[in-house]
């Protein structure tokens, strides 16, 4: 990110997040769909910032490029899906042959399924009500519905939403694909155990590139990364700057299965 996307992005955030402001005061939640800038439809909630986020392209546009300029079959798995954003960018190209989109949260599981169906996705894109954990079972998370994007396990026993987990031997069942793998992981926190999860993988040969956040107030960037180096990832390019950043890991073109 430059100084000049940093830059856009906080102008986006000034003007953005006041008129959202005004539209909740007017509509609530609002009715319908919005169409977001970064081309997909989105159930419309003037409440939610993740939401706001989604609608102005207030995250910027590494991953989204990076999706829609795939020219070889891929699938891709988004863990953290929130409301969706990604795994429609990804169902949208042609050479996505399947997007499997992992989201816990209840209300948040509720707006994935509605923008699944209204981009007419279904045949395409999966959604699955569950997070990626180094445990099968149940756990809490933290939900703030005023930012849902900010839904976390990190304070697992915590005050929260119950809610299901699954770990890499039961998720490997969902990956019986022959193309190979991209995957985004956005967990707030939860991004350590979520990656040893990934190189348990009995498709880890497969994954082509993790695109993942950092975040120095509860991530440690070099575990991370020895994390996926052992599993063979091998280029990491850093998207953002200061504490709170993205990363996207691939792996050599050549060592792809």
């Amino acid at each position: 990110m430059t100084s000049a996307d940093f830059l856009i992005k906080q102008l986006k955030k000034a003007v953005f997040l006041p008129y959202a402001k005004l539209r909740a005061t007017l509509g609530g939640e609002g009715t319908g769909f919005s169409r977001s800038s970064y081309g997909v439809l989105m159930k419309t909630n003037w409440r939610d910032r993740t939401f706001i986020y989604c609608r102005f392209a207030v995250y910027g546009h590494g991953l989204s490029d990076y999706l829609k300029g795939l020219s070889q079959p891929f699938v891709f798995l988004d863990i953290g899906a929130n409301q969706g954003l990604y795994s429609l960018i990804a169902g949208q190209n042609p050479h996505c042959t399947r997007a499997i989109a992992l989201e816990p949260v209840p209300d948040t599981f509720d707006r994935l399924s509605q923008n699944i169906k209204a981009n007419k996705l279904q045949d395409k894109v999966q959604a699955v009500q569950a997070a990626l954990s180094n445990q099968a079972g149940t756990a809490k998370i933290v939900f703030d519905a005023a930012h849902s994007g900010l839904a976390s396990l990190r304070n697992d026993g915590a005050d929260g939403l119950d809610i299901s987990t699954i770990n890499m031997a039961a998720f490997d069942d969902l990956l019986d694909d022959p193309e190979m793998l991209v995957i985004k992981v956005d967990v707030e926190g939860h991004e350590a155990a979520v990656m040893a999860e990934l190189v348990k993988s009995r498709f880890l040969s497969r994954i082509q590139s993790v695109f993942y956040e950092v975040d120095t107030k509860w991530s440690d960037a070099e575990s991370l990364r020895a994390i996926l180096e052992s599993g063979g990832l091998t280029h990491f390019e850093t998207v953002g700057r200061g504490k709170h950043y993205d990363v996207l890991a691939t792996r050599a073109p050549q060592a792809a299965a």
